[in-house]
This record gives C-alpha cells, sequence and structure tokens, in this order.
C-alpha cells in the first residue's frame, strides 16, 4: 500500500485529489495538508511514502516545504504546478523533488505519477522535461544546490558502471528499464542511483537527470 499525504491550500482541488487517489486499492490517503507548515508537520509525523505538493500555498510555500519534507527524510515529493515552467519549477528541483506533473493531467496519469516515485523513480511531465532540460541548457553555470557538480570533473568520482547509470537517468529511464539495460538487478540500479545522488551531492534522480543532459552523459545502447 502506497501512503499518501496530501497537501493543497484550494479545499475543492485538495477533495477532488484525495477522491481519485482513494478510488485506487493500492493507494491510501494518510492525510491531508491546507498549508506549507502543516503539510510539513504531518510528513514529519505521518512519513508517508509520498507527498503530493502544490507549490502554491499560504503560511509555508511548497518549495520551501518540499526542501523540509526532504531534509526531514519524510517522503518523496511529488510536485503539482499550474505552469509547465512555473518558477517555482526550478525552486522545487533545487529542493530535492522527486517529480512534477501538471495540474490539468489526466486522472490516471496523476495515479501513474505517485506509484512512479513510491518505487524510487523521477516523475516529470514530458513537457516539463522538455522545457526544462532545453532552460537549463541555456543557462550557464552548475545545477543549483548540486555541490561539485559543475562540469565533467565531478564524473571522476563515479565508477564506470554509475557513469552508465547516470546516462540512463539523462535519458529518463526508469529503475526497472536501467536493470534491463544494463544486465544488473533492480535494486542494484537503486543502490547505484543513491551512490551517484550521494557522490554528485544531489537531493534526487530529477536533478541527477538533468545533469547528464547538461554533462552530455552518453546512453549506454544508444550510438
Amino acid at each position: 500500500m502506497i501512503r499518501v499525504l496530501v497537501a493543497e491550500d484550494q479545499a475543492a482541488v485538495r477533495t477532488a485529489l484525495v477522491m481519485i487517489l482513494r478510488a485506487e486499492d493500492d493507494l491510501e490517503v494518510v492525510g491531508e495538508a491546507a498549508d506549507g507548515e502543516q503539510a510539513v508537520r504531518l510528513a514529519r509525523e505521518l512519513r508517508p511514502d509520498v507527498v503530493l505538493m502544490d507549490v502554491r500555498m499560504p503560511r509555508m510555500d511548497g518549495v520551501t516545504a518540499t526542501r523540509e519534507v526532504v531534509a526531514a527524510g519524510a517522503g518523496q515529493v511529488l510536485v503539482l504546478t499550474t505552469f509547465d515552467l512555473d518558477e517555482c519549477v526550478w525552486g522545487a528541483l533545487r529542493a530535492g523533488a522527486a517529480g512534477f506533473l501538471l495540474k490539468d493531467l489526466e486522472a490516471q496519469a496523476l495515479v501513474d505519477g505517485i506509484r512512479t516515485v513510491a518505487r524510487g523513480d523521477g516523475m516529470l511531465a514530458p513537457s516539463v522535461t522538455r522545457r526544462l532540460i532545453s532552460s537549463f541548457a541555456r543557462t550557464p553555470g552548475p545545477l543549483p544546490d548540486a555541490a561539485g557538480a559543475a562540469g565533467p570533473a565531478a564524473l571522476e568520482a563515479l565508477t564506470p558502471k554509475e557513469r552508465e547509470v547516470l546516462g540512463c537517468l539523462g535519458a529518463g529511464l526508469s529503475n526497472a528499464q536501467i536493470a534491463r539495460r544494463l544486465h544488473t538487478a533492480e535494486a542494484t540500479t537503486k543502490t547505484h542511483v543513491s551512490r551517484i545522488l550521494a557522490k554528485l551531492g544531489l537531493r534526487s534522480r530529477v536533478q541527477a537527470a538533468i545533469l547528464a543532459q547538461e554533462l552530455a552523459v552518453p546512453v549506454p545502447g544508444e550510438d
């Protein structure tokens, strides 16, 4: 069972989200938050698998709340945003969000996104992925908050296998897809991803994917 905390300040939207999630047999809504401070408090208390986080909330915005939830290890954060290039997307990325979805998505896409993040895979709405990477490619300098991961030299800390995994992350592959491509166990892939994040000072696989794109890390199996 995937335990979900829903953080959304608009009561009608929050109710709709909860109804969608409760209709799924493998999802359990363990709490609801109407502002960022409440989201952080409930995340620390309830330790959900996934926090569905709106970026624009009173008392504490979703970006700050995401940063605190991630820092506390209180769950993976899946951010809901209205605009695919909202400046808050950048803030949430720096804060360590595990994924981003647009609010106008279909119910099934929302459910699938939660399941994906709960498995430990990153989740980006396709339009967010394309524009985010394109925008980042035009932005000089290292990925914000990526300690020491400013250039190709950062890759020297990785083993050859970890570099292959990083390339796969840059291609948007899930852990299961990476495991199949590299002929390894999925558990081994998860270990590689964790080590990559630790070595490069990154907070999420989404950050790793963008860094891989920025550094043009080769994707194994592709010419």
